[in-house]
């Protein structure tokens, strides 16, 4: 099922992935991004065990502000570092890990929702 017209014009949908690349709103981004419903951003994630909360200050810093990131963790979830949940739920923001590819589609559908949503997806 095709959601993208669901979207509000100028979004950035997540049109596809793969090794070392993100494809967002027809533009293609290599390497670890950060999305938000209004704008992308190059990432220096490349593994979530050392991820801090300063690694999400565009999105901690980010208005409106996004009530939940979807953390997406390579190719296989992973349980981020306590520290770094805790740091962001301080911030209002809830994480929530899954696969980077699951987390893509996740990301689209809850934009299509209209939901405040933001991406950290760290490339395959």
């Amino acid at each position: 099922m095709d959601i993208t017209p669901l979207v509000p014009q100028g979004s950035q949908v997540i049109d596809g992935y793969g090794p070392g690349m993100f494809r967002i709103a027809g533009v293609v981004h290599a390497g670890s991004v950060l999305v938000l419903p209004d704008r992308t951003l190059s990432w220096d994630a490349v593994a979530v065990d050392a991820l801090t909360s300063d690694d999400f200050e565009p999105l901690i810093a980010a208005e409106p502000s996004c009530d939940i990131v979807l953390l997406g963790c390579g190719a296989r979830m992973q349980r981020p570092p306590e520290a770094l949940r805790a740091g962001l739920r301080g911030h209002r923001i809830s994480l929530d890990p899954m696969d980077t590819g699951a987390a893509c589609r996740t990301f689209n559908v809850l934009l299509a929702e209209g939901r405040r949503v933001a991406a950290a997806l760290i490339a395959l």
